[in-house]
């Protein structure tokens, strides 16, 4: 792994995480409401943020929310995001720091969207924040399963193989 994804672990105490990569949690707004009608009323924080790294040949694993996220880029290569919407629409997202190569600065993932990420320079790292809103809880969030996407979204078959 590259000396400075390393340092950055260290430095900022990050430790694995189930859909692949680095964090750790850097915010959890004290003020909660309730996200659903009872008898199903679940409350959760406002906001909440994280630290997120990857490293070398790692991914994030498809996965979704049920809140909207919001990535930033902090340092590092680029990143492409794969994001497919309820429609089942694939579209494809770069975040990092060179605008003129179409890399942006922050992407908002909106909640129930399936989505993965990868580093585009294989040797590199990138370092990212991940704000959530309603604030993450793990009980909100989904690891894809391979077999289920691929009944689902077999027009993205090599997508979900490498990304599951």
């Amino acid at each position: 792994m590259n000396e400075k994804a390393k340092y950055y672990i260290q430095k900022l105490q990050l430790k694995k995480h189930p859909e692949g990569g680095y964090y750790r949690e850097i915010y959890r707004a004290a003020e909660m409401f309730y996200v659903d009608s009872p008898p199903k009323a679940l409350k959760r924080n406002v906001s909440t943020s994280i630290y997120f790294l990857l490293g070398g040949k790692q991914i994030s694993k498809f996965h979704k929310l049920k809140s909207d996220e919001q990535w930033h880029f902090y340092d590092g290569s680029a990143i492409r995001i794969y994001v497919i919407d309820e429609k089942g629409k694939l579209t494809e997202h770069l975040l990092g720091g060179n605008l003129t190569k179409g890399e942006s600065f922050q992407l908002i993932i909106k909640k129930h969207n399936w989505f993965a990420a990868e580093l585009v320079n294989k040797r590199g790292y990138a370092l990212i924040g991940c704000t959530v809103a309603p604030g993450f809880d793990f009980n909100d969030f989904e690891l894809a399963g391979r077999n289920q996407m691929l009944i689902e979204f077999p027009q993205y078959a090599d997508l979900i193989k490498k990304l599951t």
